[in-house]
C-alpha cells in the first residue's frame, strides 16, 4: 500500500522555492562540494514527488525534507567513498565574511555526524528534540554530536581563535 500523496503543481513549485536553498546549504556542509549537493537536492525533490507522505504541517513537511536531503547525502558519501574529499575554494560562495568562510571550512573537515548536527542547530536554529526525530536519535545523543563538534572545532581552530 502507497501512502504518498503527490502534491499540485503549484504546492510542488512553493515548495521547491520555499526550501531549495536551505536544502542545498546542508548537503554542501555535508558534501562539501556544490555539484554532489545540487545532485542530492534534486534526488530530495525527485523523492519528494514520489514518495511524500501526507504532511501535517509545514514544519513536518521541512523536517521530512531534511531527513531525505541527510539520508541521501549519508548515501553519496558511502557510495563514492569521498570522506575527506571538499572542495574549500567553492566555500567564498556561500559566505559573507573571511571569518564565515574559515569557521565553514573548519566545519566542512568534521566527520559528517558532526557537522550535520551543527548545521541543523547554529544554522537552522532547530532544537535537539528536532534534530533527534529528523536523524533518527535521541535528544541526548545530538547534544553529545554537539559537544564533541564544538570541541573538534576548538582543537583544529584553536582556542584563541588562530591556527
Amino acid at each position: 500500500m502507497n501512502h504518498s500523496v503527490r502534491p499540485a503543481d503549484d504546492a510542488i513549485e512553493k515548495t521547491v522555492d520555499q526550501y531549495a536553498d536551505m536544502l542545498f546549504r546542508l548537503c554542501f556542509t555535508i558534501l562539501g562540494s556544490s555539484a554532489d549537493a545540487e545532485d542530492a537536492v534534486s534526488d530530495t525533490f525527485l523523492r519528494y514527488l514520489t514518495k511524500a507522505p501526507e504532511f501535517h504541517s509545514p514544519d513536518h513537511e521541512k523536517a521530512w525534507l531534511i531527513r531525505v536531503a541527510v539520508n541521501i547525502s549519508k548515501d553519496m558519501l558511502r557510495a563514492r567513498k569521498r570522506h575527506g574529499c571538499i572542495c574549500l575554494d567553492e566555500i567564498s560562495q556561500y559566505v559573507q565574511t573571511p571569518e564565515e568562510s574559515t569557521i565553514l571550512e573548519e566545519v566542512l573537515l568534521l566527520p559528517e555526524k558532526y557537522k550535520t548536527v551543527l548545521y541543523l542547530f547554529y544554522i537552522e536554529g532547530y532544537q535537539t528534540g528536532e534534530i533527534g526525530r529528523m536523524l533518527a536519535i535521541s535528544p541526548a545523543a545530538v547534544r553529545k554530536r554537539l559537544q564533541y563538534g564544538r570541541e573538534m572545532l576548538r582543537m583544529q581552530y584553536g582556542k584563541d581563535g588562530s591556527k
